[in-house]
């Protein structure tokens, strides 16, 4: 049995549907990160499961109890906000104890509690500091400290690294991503950013419009997407319209970039004459012909840099003029950013084993 399941879960305000219909279940021990752009409902699903709101229908249970009617402060679930909410009146330490009060706890066990979380996050120097003394990387620190005090069996995180700027986000992901590994509570972490989610969760649910679109593995997500809806908000390459037929007893897809045979990577419940979605992924484009690859044309639009190496970003051109957008990288490309000029339009040859075709809707 799942330690949290949300069941056909609905939440309205006015005619705006936050949450439809969303089911959803959670381990114990799992990571699970809530992804999905701003407006799809990750915000209101914490509020719901901490019990600052109630759901209009749908049941939310955890470890088998039904928790409508349960006040929040009894559900003994941690809850840590993007703007961390430390009491600016308090310091470092008692910020920490502040849960711990609120169950009741002696002064020395409080104590000893808030040091030990505060070694876990590598704050222990800083327990007499005033919190408005502190960075915001610190400051996000001592709200995990405090979220993790009273040892919920549920931390809810949301959006916690928003705050801090580009480069300290990515230095505390990974350190953030330990802490919670050590501690080893279930935890729902709300993010946007599907790079972040992917470094951190041992699961992914991918939510849009109040429902769950796709839920996995970061792998799994990555692998086999549930639909070009799931594709484009991952950003895994470039989504050309089609439509599925045979040819010559095999299944192919006809598209604006030519007609492309995919038929090791055809979904088990495809139908033949059927609109479809094809993935172009970064692997499948080369600057270099072979025979099995179809020819077509691509521009660039804008060249990137990344770590592992030089990153162009280019629009596919169909046969109407229009652009499918990609990232390609040009050593596993097979060329040479020489042979890129910025708007140049050049042959690029796609390889049909490494495409697949996706259902246009979810």
């Amino acid at each position: 049995m799942p330690l949290l399941s949300l069941q056909d879960v609905h939440r309205s305000f006015g005619v705006a549907h936050a949450l439809d219909g969303l089911s959803l279940d959670v381990d114990e021990g799992q990571i699970l990160a809530i992804l999905g752009p701003s407006g799809s409902g990750k915000s209101t699903l914490l509020r719901l499961i901490a019990g600052l709101e109630n759901a209009d229908s749908g049941r939310i249970l955890f470890d088998g109890r039904d928790m409508a009617g349960v006040p929040p402060h009894t559900r003994g679930f941690g809850l840590m906000f993007q703007d961390y909410c430390l009491f600016p009146h308090l310091g470092v330490q008692q910020n920490v104890e502040f849960g711990l009060r609120m169950q009741h706890m002696g002064a020395d066990k409080r104590r000893q509690r808030a040091a030990e979380v505060l070694r876990l996050v590598r704050m222990a120097d800083f327990a007499g500091r005033d919190v408005h003394t502190l960075s915001g990387g610190e400051q996000q620190r001592v709200a995990l400290a405090r979220s993790l005090a009273p040892a919920p069996r549920l931390l809810m995180l949301d959006e916690p690294l928003g705050a801090l700027d580009a480069s300290l986000r990515v230095s505390l992901l990974a350190e953030l991503g330990d802490i919670l590994r050590e501690v080893g509570v279930t935890v729902i972490y709300v993010t946007h950013d599907h790079a972040e989610a992917m470094t951190i969760a041992t699961r992914i649910a991918l939510v849009d419009a109040g429902k769950v679109l796709q839920a996995g593995s970061p792998d799994n997500l990555i692998r086999t997407p549930a639909s070009a809806r799931v594709a484009s908000f991952l950003r895994l390459g470039a989504l050309v319209p089609g439509h599925l037929r045979f040819t010559d007893g095999a299944p192919r897809i006809a598209t604006p970039i030519g007609v492309i045979a995919v038929p090791r990577r055809l979904r088990p419940d495809a139908k033949v004459e059927e609109s479809g979605v094809l993935l172009v992924r970064a692997a499948a484009c080369s600057l270099e012909p072979t025979r099995d690859k179809v020819e077509t044309r691509a521009r660039l639009i804008s060249r990137l840099v990344h770590p592992q190496g030089s990153t162009l970003r280019i629009g596919i051109i169909g046969n109407a003029g229009n652009e499918y957008a990609m990232d390609v990288n040009v050593a596993t490309a097979g060329g040479a950013e020489s042979a890129w000029d910025p708007g140049k339009v050049r042959p690029v040859w796609i390889d049909p084993n490494l495409c697949e075709v996706l259902p246009a809707e979810n």
